[in-house]
């Protein structure tokens, strides 16, 4: 991958007054993606690997891509304007008339959850990365007290 880019994985999602936080990051740093209850919703089922009855959108965006012979190659992160993100979606295309990388416009939330679907990688350019503010603690804490809200109902459930 270029130099320009770094991968990052999905460290959790918290619902938020107005949709989900999405956490993404690495070792080094942990930023937040704020996406609508839809989307954070489709993230964590299928981190959850909970597969809905009928198909949601992006399964069939999912299909559209194999009907046509695509595979998704990565999503990218690669600019943000204020608390607004930007992604890219490159996928490769291979048939009897030759191979072709086309790249498309997205949302990151939409192209997160695609990127999960097809066990892709997930990069974050460089730039956006530094840019953005690190919220390894604002996690930690969320988790921490997620964790003893859940021991707290279990003691009072037995």
């Amino acid at each position: 991958m270029q130099p320009d880019v770094i991968v990052v994985t999905i460290k959790g999602v918290m619902p938020t007054a107005n949709g989900c936080a999405v956490f993404l990051g690495n070792d080094a740093k942990i930023f937040v993606i704020y996406v609508d209850h839809s989307v954070g919703n489709a993230i964590q089922m299928t981190l959850n690997g909970v597969k809905r009855e009928r198909p949601n959108t992006h399964d069939l965006i999912g299909s559209i891509f194999l009907g046509l012979g695509a595979k998704l190659e990565h999503i990218v992160v690669n600019d943000a304007n204020k608390d607004t993100f930007f992604a890219r979606i490159l996928l490769r295309m291979e048939n009897e008339l030759g191979k072709k990388i086309v790249e498309i416009d997205a949302r990151p939330s939409d192209s997160i959850v695609l990127a999960l679907q097809q066990k892709r990688p997930i990069y974050v350019a460089r730039e956006v990365f530094a840019n953005a503010p690190d919220m390894s603690e604002v996690l930690e804490r969320a988790l921490k007290q997620q964790s003893e809200e859940s021991e707290s109902s279990d003691e009072d459930a037995g």
